[in-house]
């Protein structure tokens, strides 16, 4: 083997990382936004800010708050027909000493400007060695809208909707964000038929991601068994949208106990996207939609490997019900992804699952993200890994060009 050969199976230097693409960012929503954009009729129901003191609470899995409190701590609380809901600094700590990364109200103003404004977001990405993002909701809308979702008044709920839509493409995801921001939309989870007129309007105007559920069983809505979804898969397969899941997007943390810590919840956090996995693909929906891909954010990736082991010899025995023409691990390859933050065995087990299935994210501008040194982050995964340098750049962000199709935006290389 030549001196070559031994460099080009080397980990690049820190200062020769290559640019990240970042799979799961997050947005705190403009305070005015839909005071703004919705008809002065709707507003007084429509999602609004109000400050106010406030105390927080988590307990077995739940948060908790309190408004009205005397000598509690001002906040910027979300108020939507019978909505309430604190803005904690655990939304956007950032920047912030480890110590102050706690469970405690807070309002805008707290936060780094690039918790929510395009010029500051895009500095910090800069400093942050990130080329590109793609950004969640971060508020009341919750991961995937379920703050819309669960209103009553489903026709001010999907206004709403389109008007956070159109402000994601037109707006957060424009002028000096076009191939930096990537948009992602959201969907009217409560009708299937809605969601897709949704996906391919977003579509229209340029926005090929999509956030939905790991579990819309746990929010009422038909699971990924019933089939009642597919009319939103064919819009996203026809368009060519990706379907991105993050973690509590069902609305509910693994937990273990009702008067658990948040870190034990914390600590279980992947077990939502392994039921989803097995979802997806146990319930035929990946077989019937062929090209279709699914994103899995914050999720990690090293249960993976096991789950896709357990549900293969599952679909050779040929119990439990399932009905697969191939076996499930399939149909993972290119159209199945899992995002790493911070996880080295995840990464270290590339070659059992798939390095080409492997993302990576900032989390910004949350408590587990790695701002501002995502950069040293990813060179000690990717050098500890042993990886070279196609390796990394695949991690980092070719898998991410070719999930999201980021040539769409101009992302090619």
């Amino acid at each position: 083997m030549t001196i070559t050969d031994l460099a080009e199976q080397s980990t690049p230097g820190i200062d020769e990382m290559p640019l990240i693409i970042s799979v799961d960012d997050h947005i705190l929503e403009p305070r005015d936004l839909w005071q703004q954009e919705l008809p002065p009729s709707l507003r007084e129901r429509g999602p609004r800010v109000v400050r106010d003191r406030v105390e927080l609470s988590f307990k077995g899995g739940q948060y908790g708050f309190e408004r009205g409190v005397p000598d509690g701590q001002w906040c910027d609380v979300w108020v939507y027909e019978d909505l309430e809901m604190p803005t904690g600094r655990l939304h956007a700590p950032a920047g912030m000493p480890q110590d102050e990364v706690i469970n405690v109200p807070a309002v805008y103003e707290d936060f780094r400007p690039g918790a929510y404004e395009q010029t500051a977001r895009l500095a910090d990405m800069d400093a942050n060695h990130v080329e590109a993002a793609v950004n969640f909701p971060n508020t009341f809308p919750r991961f995937c809208g379920q703050g819309f979702a669960e209103r009553e008044d489903k026709d001010l709920a999907l206004a709403c909707i389109r008007i956070y839509n159109d402000w994601m493409i037109d707006v957060w995801s424009a002028g000096a964000g076009v191939g930096r921001l990537i948009p992602l939309a959201l969907v009217p989870l409560w009708d299937a038929e809605l969601a897709a007129e949704e996906v391919r309007r977003c579509a229209s105007k340029g926005c090929f991601a999509i956030a939905f559920s790991e579990n819309p069983h746990r929010l009422g809505f038909s699971s990924m068994h019933s089939g009642e979804w597919d009319p939103l898969w064919k819009a996203c397969d026809e368009t060519g949208t990706v379907v991105t899941m993050h973690i509590g997007s069902s609305s509910q943390m693994p937990s273990t106990s009702p008067d658990a810590p948040l870190a034990v919840s914390m600590a279980l956090s992947a077990q939502n996207a392994q039921g989803s996995l097995c979802d997806w693909i146990l319930s035929g929906t990946l077989e019937r939609f062929p090209t279709l891909k699914i994103v899995y954010a914050e999720s990690q990736i090293g249960w993976m490997p096991y789950l896709l082991e357990r549900t293969d010899i599952v679909w050779e025995e040929g119990v439990g019900g399932v009905d697969l023409p191939n076996r499930p691990s399939s149909y993972v390859p290119g159209r199945v992804y899992g995002c790493i933050f911070d996880d080295q065995h995840g990464l270290n087990s590339r070659d059992s699952v798939g390095l080409g299935s492997i993302l990576f994210e900032t989390d910004y501008p949350h408590a587990d993200g790695t701002f501002p040194r995502s950069r040293e982050v990813a060179h000690r995964l990717c050098a500890t890994a042993g990886m070279n340098a196609d390796e990394t750049y695949a991690f980092l962000r070719g898998n991410a060009i070719e999930a999201f199709g980021l040539e769409r935006f101009g992302i090619d290389r």
